[in-house]
């Protein structure tokens, strides 16, 4: 009777920890989910003629036709190439930038990736920067005082704010964003097409430090051979 509830007691404790820190209790690394990618994704990277070793990523979204470009620069070279190709499947909001919490707006602007998330609720996620020194010095300027987070490449087909690029697509760009390391790997959110410049047309009572957010997005641009 005393090991039944001994059990019962243990059973309950597990239970409870897991409703309050839920998947993160078995939680997987990136590391862990990078020797499981290599495999299946690897192979379509293979065969896409996209595997690298790469020195330097750059992932180019273009909000209004919904598409994220991959160009990667090989270790023995000081040129960028255009790898991949995915489209955007779901992401909210207009062309503009993303001002505030709850705004739904994908942010425009050079970014970094600031971690990978293995255990997304999108399957798998790269968290952005956002907001970064130009976004918080700005904000302060306005006086936002909550100028929004939480901004992912992810999994799935549904987004409020980040980009949703498929299961298939993250497990390729989290492989390749992993191997080249984060410290190694911008990415370029763009209000239109990346080769000309920018329409903003739909949008309204846009700040007029938007073209310091373009200025900074074509010199990028033009670092790595789209302009």
């Amino acid at each position: 009777m005393v090991r039944v509830l001994v059990v019962v007691l243990l059973v309950s404790v597990a239970v409870v920890l897991q409703q309050r820190v839920g998947r993160r209790l078995f939680a997987k690394t990136p590391e862990e989910t990078v020797v499981a990618l290599r495999t299946e994704a690897g192979e379509r990277l293979r065969a896409k003629g996209a595997r690298g070793p790469f020195a330097e990523l750059v992932l180019v979204a273009d909000k209004a036709a919904k598409r994220l470009d991959v160009l990667a620069r090989a270790t023995d070279s000081e040129r960028f190439e255009r790898v991949l190709e995915y489209p955007i499947l779901a992401a909210s909001g207009t062309a503009g930038p993303k001002l505030r919490e709850g705004d739904r707006q994908v942010p425009e602007g050079v970014y970094r990736v600031l971690s990978l998330n293995p255990n997304s609720r999108f399957h798998l996620s790269l968290e952005l920067d956002y907001p970064n020194a130009f976004d918080r010095a700005r904000a302060s300027e306005e006086g936002r005082t909550e100028p929004g987070s939480d901004i992912f490449i992810h999994g799935g087909a549904k987004s409020v704010g980040c980009l949703a690029i498929g299961d298939p697509a993250i497990e390729e760009v989290f492989l390749l964003v992993a191997e080249a390391g984060i410290g190694n790997v911008a990415a370029l959110l763009c209000p239109s097409d990346p080769r000309g410049p920018f329409e903003r047309a739909e949008a309204a009572d846009l700040p007029g430090w938007v073209e310091e957010v373009d200025a900074r997005l074509d010199g990028e641009l033009r670092r790595v051979g789209l302009r």
